[in-house]
């Protein structure tokens, strides 16, 4: 009977264990999920700090004080990307504070989350794009930091337009992990 109960012991240790670890693996993927909400629906983006560690981090900054709700797409481009960021409106606001450049390796994609900047590299601030389809000559050029994972078909129900006549806008941008 002593070994059964040592055995059940062993067993619940594992699943404990187990569950545990499965926890912690889905606390640490909601870390880095961040919720684009638009009138059309839920966008879901994996944030990238394995790319992009100081973009994720301001971006995180950024939602954290609801500084992207309620802002309009100023640049939404048919075939290439939706740009987003700025709380004037008019493309050349943002937040105040640069962040350097960190050029990686990913590739611009479809969905893939973009940092927008000026002709100066460090010039990133507040405002991203979405693309809507491959952009390779982007690649090396901008700052991947996400990537769209859920929701794209909300992406391109944005109007298009530079800027678009009556703006889509963010509803409401949270990190999944505050929201509860």
């Amino acid at each position: 009977m002593t070994r059964l109960k040592t055995l059940a012991a062993t067993a619940l240790l594992a699943l404990g264990i187990l569950f545990t670890g499965a926890s912690q693996s889905e606390a640490a993927k909601m870390e880095n999920m961040l919720y684009l909400d638009l009138e059309h629906g839920r966008v879901v983006i994996e944030l990238k700090p394995d790319l992009a560690p100081k973009h994720v981090a301001r971006i995180k900054e950024l939602v954290r004080a609801g500084f992207y709700d309620g802002i309009v797409f100023h640049r939404v481009i048919e075939g290439f990307m939706a740009q987003t960021g700025d709380p004037t409106g008019t493309g050349r606001g943002g937040s105040g504070k640069k962040i350097p450049a960190e050029f990686n390796s990913a590739p611009f994609e479809r969905g893939t989350v973009g940092m927008a900047r000026s002709q100066n590299p460090d010039s990133g601030d507040s405002q991203f794009f979405i693309c809507f389809k491959p952009a390779p000559f982007l690649n090396g050029q901008y700052t991947v930091w996400g990537q769209v994972v859920e929701g794209m078909e909300f992406v391109d129900k944005i109007k298009r337009g530079e800027p678009p006549a009556d703006p889509d806008k963010i509803v409401k941008m949270t990190l999944a992990e505050d929201a509860k």
